[in-house]
């Protein structure tokens, strides 16, 4: 290790992974060093199961019912990838795609006034959908015939619209466009977390919803791929293309000290031993003195024995509940695989659901609605919360709930900072709590 090498890359996240492979395919000597046994950092895929128990000081081993550990890669960070978007090109350009399997997700659902809708993937589903009234489905028809024909260097195609002034709101108002269709437009096709982008030029939008409608048209069932066996996938396949190319790993090695002389960074320090670089990257966990914390998100992690109800029985999907469906700041993302994208035992399904803190102490609003024997985890971007149920009750799936009277027991896990819906076991209808 004591060698002076081009570059030094800190912890092995996707963008690390990514930066390294580039860099050793372009000629670079490049030493890759995280604190970690594994791949990926903050957004690993951690195997096998009894890792995981660990990880998060689960007390005891998993129970004979979860199968064999090893089948098990559960996703710290989730994440579905757009078939035609910018990360999928990379990876087809730099044929990290021989590294790699994926498989197309089966729906994509959106929350809508209590209940939710799958998105329409077909035009027979959209026809047949109850997601908006028939007048609403002709002019959002036009709608997107007009974002399918946009071309922001071919002025022809604007209708008198300026992509680079004319905010979104106004086109939303040129086709007639309601609430719910625009909620739905803007977080479920779009894939905006907060309403800001109302208000902000519109060309950006539109290549969004663009982007949806040729990844969909890619592939029919969803616009959205999940690589075989986990996330933790995606930065290994990077790290191979590196290693291909020269590159140096080192996994399991604590960094000691970043070494600067005069204002430049000179080397890192680990184990005793020093090595040179002309340049650093790394992650911010590296150096979170140099690190402002600008927000926060919370995930809960639900193991269930089936899939979410009302998703046709779906492997795989992802479900958006925008923002002012259920009057929060952020939208929630529910994302669900299955054993069979082997990150699972057999039968069994990984649901994550996903927001923006909005209070200061969101773990203390999120707690089980009824005894059950399953795990559910806590984690931000500061820390891990886990709680472990002990009952004799045998139930398929992990309850979490908001701690407020009137709640029904919940079926999915439902996160939220401030709020919590709930897929009701009895009505199976969707219900958010009210204030």
């Amino acid at each position: 290790m004591n060698e002076e090498y081009d570059v030094i890359v800190l912890g092995t996240g996707l963008t690390e992974c990514i930066l390294s492979g580039i860099m050793s395919v372009n000629g670079k000597k490049v030493l890759h060093m995280d604190r970690n046994p594994y791949y990926g950092g903050e957004s690993a895929s951690i195997t096998p199961l009894e890792d995981l128990y660990k990880r998060f000081n689960i007390p005891g081993a998993p129970p004979a019912s979860m199968g064999r550990g090893r089948d098990w890669n559960v996703d710290l960070i989730p994440k579905f990838l757009m078939a035609n978007g910018q990360l999928v090109k990379m990876l087809l350009f730099t044929e990290v795609t021989r590294y790699l399997d994926f498989k197309v997700t089966e729906g994509s659902f959106v929350y809508k006034g209590g209940k939710i809708y799958k998105v329409p993937s077909t035009e027979a589903e959209a026809l047949a959908s109850s997601l908006m009234g028939l007048f609403e489905k002709r002019r959002f028809r036009k709608f997107l015939v007009y974002v399918a024909n946009f071309d922001e260097n071919d002025p022809r195609t604007f209708e008198g619209v300026d992509p680079k002034k004319t905010a979104m709101r106004e086109v939303y108002k040129k086709f007639d466009l309601g609430q719910d269709v625009i909620d739905f437009t803007g977080h479920a096709l779009a894939l905006y977390r907060t309403d800001d982008y109302l208000d902000q030029p519109c060309c950006e939008t539109i290549n969004r919803i663009k982007l949806y409608s040729e990844s969909l048209a890619r592939y029919g069932k969803s616009p959205y791929l999940y690589p075989l066996y986990g996330l933790g996938e995606l930065p290994q396949g990077f790290a191979r293309l590196s290693a291909i190319y020269g590159g140096t790993y080192m996994l399991n090695k604590p960094i000691e000290e970043i070494i600067v002389q005069n204002g430049k960074v000179i080397g890192v320090k680990s184990e005793g031993e020093i090595a040179r670089c002309k340049q650093l990257i790394c992650d911010p966990s590296y150096v979170k003195d140099r690190v402002e914390k600008v927000g926060q998100v919370i995930r809960v992690i639900c193991i269930l024995s089936h899939p979410i109800k009302n998703t046709s029985d779906a492997n795989s999907c992802q479900i958006i509940i925008p923002q002012n469906q259920v009057n929060r700041k952020s939208d929630i993302y529910v994302c669900m695989i299955s054993s069979a994208h082997n990150v699972a035992a057999q039968g069994k399904y990984i649901a994550i659901a996903s927001t923006t803190v909005e209070t200061k102490e969101p773990e203390k609003e999120i707690r089980p609605s009824h005894p059950c024997n399953q795990y559910w985890l806590v984690f931000s971007s500061e820390g891990s919360v886990l709680t472990h149920c002990d009952t004799d009750t045998e139930l398929d799936t992990a309850l979490v709930s908001f701690n407020q009277p009137g709640l029904c027991p919940c079926e999915l896990l439902l996160l939220l900072a401030s709020w919590a819906l709930g897929l009701c076991a009895v009505c199976d209808s969707w219900r958010a709590p009210v204030l």
